[in-house]
């Protein structure tokens, strides 16, 4: 009886120092990949546990070359940060100052923080696929229309948060301090990019040190 004790908490021994090994070696990667709101109403698309570079996306949705940027490597980079490699820390901000661009980036950026984490990005590409054109003149991002592109987005339970546009002041506040000289800004570790950022294997390039292209 004692032997066949013995073989048991053996064997448990084995299994355990077998679970230890696994989880070393799936180290940090295990957390896994998942966007989230900060205080400040920026997103956070990171592995959890990872260490990977910082890519902080400076963008206000009014903005026609902000549009531009996210049709032409939003995908490399959102590939990026599910892979691991990257942080991307996306700044939604209001920088312009003259009538209508103005209110209509308040509105978007606002109705962005009533929608949920899961929903996001998608409501993000709803925002820069409904656009005010032409830039400066139109009026746009209406709250209907920023209530039924919530919906499109699978965000239904944001629309009484939308339509009062309960987090416009807070937007305002939030980004009254950060200094830019247009956007998008793109930063990567600190270090602000240029016009790499527009070309998808450029970008991956500075992010990854990888094969690239220069621009």
């Amino acid at each position: 009886m004692n032997k066949r004790v013995a073989a048991v908490v053996a064997a448990v021994a084995v299994l355990a120092v077998m679970a230890i090994v696994t989880l070393v070696q799936q180290g940090p990667a295990a957390e896994g990949v998942r966007l989230m709101r900060q205080a400040d109403g920026s997103m956070v698309l990171a592995d959890r546990g990872g260490d990977a570079p910082v890519l902080d996306l400076y963008e206000d949705f009014e903005c026609p070359v902000c549009k531009e940027l996210h049709s032409r490597v939003d995908d490399t980079i959102e590939r990026l940060a599910r892979e691991g490699k990257v942080k991307v820390v996306y700044h939604p901000v209001t920088i312009f100052q003259q009538e209508p661009s103005r209110s209509n980036s308040v509105r978007a950026a606002a109705a962005a923080r009533c929608v949920p984490e899961s929903n996001w990005l998608a409501f993000r590409d709803e925002l820069y696929a409904m656009q005010p054109a032409p830039h400066g003149v139109a009026s746009g991002f209406t709250v209907e229309e920023l209530t039924a592109a919530a919906r499109k987005a699978g965000a239904a339970s944001a629309e009484s948060c939308v339509t009062s546009q309960a987090y416009a002041e807070a937007h305002l506040r939030d980004t009254a301090g950060i200094r830019l000289e247009g956007t998008p800004t793109v930063m990567l570790d600190g270090r602000v990019l240029g016009n790499e950022v527009f070309d998808p294997a450029a970008l991956e390039k500075a992010i990854t040190g990888g094969d690239g292209v220069t621009v």
